[in-house]
């Protein structure tokens, strides 16, 4: 018998650990729950996102703690926001904590990896789900779409959410709001992780990871955590420890093609990271450049791309003195 194809084993993977949200009721997630006694924390990272991150965290509250109890926590992670997040998130009902004072003996790096990886450290949730805080055309069951294979099936580790994720532009489809990732993620997929190949959207923000998963893997400060879970877990414990949901449908704050940049480059460095080709490097000189009177001006942006440790290696400060 000949060996499968890549595209073969990738379709095959694709179809055992794809899912949609509701495949699981709620009162079974609550029952697997119970059963398995583990705990849930919802981690929302955000910076400067007062206009929308009030109604993510008052809509999920209600739903999912106060209703339904499936939800132990709401915990804001603000990373350095110069407008009314923290106060926006702590007034819908979250525990807010800025990304800079958690551990301060370890210091602090801009970004949304960073407030992920500091989230280990004032989260008691055995089951972590992470949400943007941007969202504005989504629903509450994105939560629990992204409980299901974990709440049901100890294999799995990591779970990615998928959607219509519509760009705003005539002519648009359904998920061409993912530039980064039809243009980045997904070619570095094929070329150097076909095995990850059968994921919609690898850069997901919304996704979910069991604690002492995330807390053994290194965790790129910027943008590239997503896609690094996902490469290292693959390595960790193979692509059977990984499923994906099909969550509906989500739109978002795009950014500028200047930001989109920044993050392409934050994600190279990562996967080079992984395969041997860059190491010990923190921070990347990206030149863009743009238009003026006297033509094409350049501009040198500082681009981080450093990664905290497994947060699991890290000394508690009592430990340290």
């Amino acid at each position: 018998m000949n060996a499968p194809r890549p595209d073969d084993a990738t379709s095959a993977w694709s179809a055992r650990r794809t899912h949609h949200w509701q495949d699981w009721s709620l009162d079974a997630l609550l029952a697997a729950r119970e059963a398995s006694g583990a705990t849930v924390s919802l981690v929302v990272p955000a910076r400067n996102e007062a206009a929308t991150v009030g109604d993510v965290v008052t809509r999920v509250r209600e739903r999912l703690v106060e209703t339904a109890r499936l939800l132990d926590e709401i915990v804001v992670i603000d990373s350095d926001s110069t407008d009314g997040t923290a106060q926006a998130a702590a007034d819908a009902g979250a525990v807010v904590h800025a990304a800079a004072d958690i551990r301060p003996d370890l210091g602090w790096a801009p970004g949304k990896g960073e407030a992920m990886w500091k989230s280990l450290f004032v989260t008691r949730g055995d089951v972590l789900v992470f949400m943007d805080a941007d969202l504005r055309e989504w629903d509450t069951h994105f939560v629990p779409g992204l409980l299901g294979p974990l709440l049901t099936d100890p294999t799995v580790g990591l779970v990615k959410g998928f959607y219509e994720r519509p760009l705003d532009v005539e002519g648009g489809g359904p998920y061409d709001g993912g530039r980064v990732t039809e243009l980045v993620a997904r070619p570095l997929i094929a070329l150097a992780f076909p095995e990850l190949a059968g994921l919609v959207q690898p850069l997901a923000g919304e996704w979910a990871v069991r604690r002492d998963l995330f807390g053994s893997l290194s965790v790129p400060t910027g943008y590239a955590v997503e896609l690094a879970a996902l490469v290292d877990t693959l390595r960790a414990r193979g692509a059977d420890a990984i499923a994906q949901v099909d969550l509906g449908r989500r739109s978002h704050r795009h950014q500028g093609l200047a930001d989109l940049g920044a993050m392409a480059t934050q994600i190279l460095a990562a996967v080079a990271r992984r395969t041997g080709e860059v190491a010990g490097v923190d921070t990347v000189g990206l030149r863009q450049f743009v238009r003026t009177e006297a033509g094409a001006v350049p501009h040198l942006r500082a681009v981080t791309v450093g990664e905290r440790p497994p947060q699991r290696t890290v000394l508690a400060p009592e430990e340290t003195a």
